[in-house]
């Protein structure tokens, strides 16, 4: 599925809490996640964050790139880990499926994405069970904070639908 430029600006809106990026401490993160919460970063850069922070994601998505820019993630003998290929732009059945997956696999869980893992955001929301909490960068301004609730899962399923 293919990203309409008609849904370019629409997805600059953040779909939780946009945290300044002075802000992004382990504690004001804290205080967005409730206990039992499964955690799940998408980006190599908040991943990374969160793992400096000491909170290792339930599931972490990334494509060892930031703005373009090859990088390096720490690596974890404890991880199960997963790939997929994603284009630019688009979210692939196969990156639907191994979020899937990863929801059914043994924590952490690091998905590595050949390609792009932005718009991952969309199908994370629509299959994290709802005591999730989301994590992803919005570039140039801070870490967006999403709580996993059914008007969630309601308005990403309606942009990926309206996706081609």
């Amino acid at each position: 599925m293919k990203l309409p430029d008609s849904l370019r600006e629409q997805l600059k809106i953040p779909l939780g809490v946009l945290l300044p990026e002075h802000n992004v401490t382990k504690q004001n993160i804290l205080n967005h996640i409730q206990n039992n919460s499964f955690v799940i970063t998408v980006g190599d850069r908040t991943t990374e964050k969160m793992l400096d922070f000491g909170l290792v994601p339930f599931l972490q998505i990334i494509d060892s790139q930031e703005k373009r820019v090859k990088r390096e993630i720490p690596k974890s003998d404890t991880l199960t880990d997963l790939t997929c290929d994603n284009p630019a732009a688009e979210i692939t059945e196969q990156s639907i499926d191994a979020i899937k997956q990863a929801f059914l696999s043994k924590p952490p869980v690091r998905l590595v994405v050949n390609g792009e893992e932005d718009l991952l955001v969309i199908p994370v929301c629509i299959h994290a069970p709802e005591n999730s909490v989301v994590l992803y960068g919005q570039p140039n301004e801070g870490l967006v904070i999403v709580q996993i609730t059914p008007e969630i899962k309601s308005k990403t399923q309606r942009l990926l639908d309206s996706m081609d």
